[in-house]
């Protein structure tokens, strides 16, 4: 027989309405994620992403239909990977970043407009929380305790002293769901000071939030007015591109300031909610190791690697072999276009180091060598004097846009699937091991007709070879 309160039964039938914040950069785990393809849609472990493993966790009793909220250009990346973990999701996308004021308040601004009291949970998209049932009873606990109007944020238990993470000092006790009154917020201490707050029993802040959108609502309108002004006044201007709601321009002139300093340090009604799950954000490639499976001598080893006397080190990479031979303490991660070798305890400076490329115009701060389109994707194999090499794949059903070249040709070759081909009105079927050449200035079109993937290498050839050189003429997804 079930024993649990009148808040819990009402919690439970209304159900609560999960935010996913879907924002950020890839700058912490270069060269795998980059600035245009964040580390919540890395394959980081066992082929999913962080981003389909955090829906998973909110799918299913007692969450609502998730909202995602993401920039303008992950657009097509959310949508291809909340389809693929087969989850529907309600997508929001910012025009510009803008921090966590903005993109909580316009969680409590959509949520509001669903139901004002429904309990809404907000959450990254890129942490780990092993144990999904655990995370379900937390935010059971957590939407009982947000019933009465407090904003709630979950604090971790700590594991151990890390300097990595925020801290909370919980207050006096609340009477309901254990949770307690915020005491104080704590930055990033340094080693020392970690071990003191710990000491003093305070809890990592895990940067998920549970409020009623009414509640959060009266909050920010006190502390933070003109955010939620423009906020709102975005949503009101919202468009709609495809699947998604893309709120208005007013968005971008938002307080960029994170949702802790503008509200939850200011409000009195900021509570916090203990709890004993496994939790982290993978911070860095250390981070990533100790929770990667490893061997006897603490060597986490993924793709082709083989290693020899080697301890305590992740060792990484896509296509080429990688080989170590008596090293210690190593973070190594091969990709197509960029090698990281750095001492596992220091991979929290890669953020610094990424920062030093963008400086320096290196593309590989910003774009990953597999770029991720509407309709699939394409990878640079090889580039020289006038030629470039590319290995493109087309989803089944879609196509790319119509268009034209001013300054190359273009080779396609067909390696996997049956292309549908458009060129200057012809239409040609073409097969595995079939090619066809398209001269400079023809109107072409790539179409996937079939049921799997289509593959094609690409062979440019001419004297400028940029994507600038697209002129589109028909696009599905509204390109120009």
């Amino acid at each position: 027989m079930s024993h649990e309160s009148d808040d819990d039964r009402s919690t439970s039938a209304a159900g609560v309405i999960p935010v996913v914040l879907c924002g950020g950069s890839g700058t912490r785990l270069w060269p795998l994620s980059r600035q245009e393809y964040a580390k919540q849609h890395v394959a980081l472990l066992e082929g999913e992403s962080l981003f389909q493993r955090t829906l998973a966790r909110v799918t299913g009793p007692p969450f609502l239909r998730p909202i995602v909220i993401a920039g303008v250009a992950a657009h097509f990346m959310v949508a291809d990977q909340a389809a693929a973990a087969e989850v529907a999701i309600d997508l929001a996308l910012e025009p510009e970043g803008r921090d966590t004021l903005a993109a909580v308040t316009l969680a409590a601004v959509l949520a509001a407009r669903r139901d004002p009291e429904a309990p809404v949970l907000v959450v990254p998209s890129d942490h780990l929380v092993p144990d999904v049932a655990a995370f379900a009873r937390a935010v059971e606990a957590a939407a009982a305790l947000a019933a009465g109007g407090d904003l709630v944020v979950f604090g971790v238990r700590p594991s151990e002293a890390t300097t990595a993470y925020g801290y909370i000092e919980p207050g006096s006790p609340l009477p309901t769901a254990g949770g307690h009154r915020v005491e104080r917020f704590v930055e990033k201490p340094d080693a020392d000071r970690a071990r003191r707050l710990i000491d003093a029993g305070c809890l990592w802040n895990a940067g998920m939030f549970c409020f009623r959108p009414d509640a959060a609502l009266r909050e920010i309108e006190a502390l933070a007015p003109e955010t939620l002004a423009r906020v709102t006044a975005a949503v009101d201007g919202a468009t709609v591109d495809l699947d998604a709601v893309v709120v208005g321009d007013a968005f971008r002139r938002a307080d960029k300031i994170s949702f802790d300093h503008a509200v939850m340090e200011k409000t009195a009604r900021a509570a916090v909610l203990p709890v004993d799950f496994a939790w982290s954000d993978i911070g860095d490639w250390k981070e990533a190791w100790r929770l990667a499976p490893k061997d006897a001598a603490g060597v986490a080893a993924s793709g082709p690697v083989v290693a020899t006397d080697v301890k305590d080190s992740y060792l990484r990479g896509e296509d080429r072999l990688i080989c170590a031979l008596g090293v210690e303490g190593l973070a190594v991660v091969d990709t197509a276009d960029a090698l990281l070798v750095a001492p596992i305890e220091r991979t929290q400076e890669v953020k610094g180091l990424v920062a030093r490329l963008a400086a320096d115009g290196h593309p590989q701060a910003r774009t990953p060598a597999r770029v991720h389109r509407p309709w699939g994707w394409y990878q640079t194999m090889d580039l020289g004097d006038r030629f470039r090499v590319k290995r493109i794949q087309v989803a089944p059903g879609k196509q790319l846009s119509l268009q034209k070249h001013h300054h190359r040709a273009e080779h396609w070759v067909v390696v996997r699937g049956t292309a549908e081909v458009t060129r200057d009105g012809e239409r040609v079927l073409l097969r595995e091991n079939e090619s066809i050449f398209l001269p400079s200035g023809c109107v072409h079109r790539l179409a996937n007709p079939g049921k799997i993937p289509v593959e094609i290498i690409e062979v440019q050839t001419g004297a400028y070879l940029e994507e600038d050189d697209i002129v589109r003429i028909e696009d599905d997804f509204g390109r120009h």
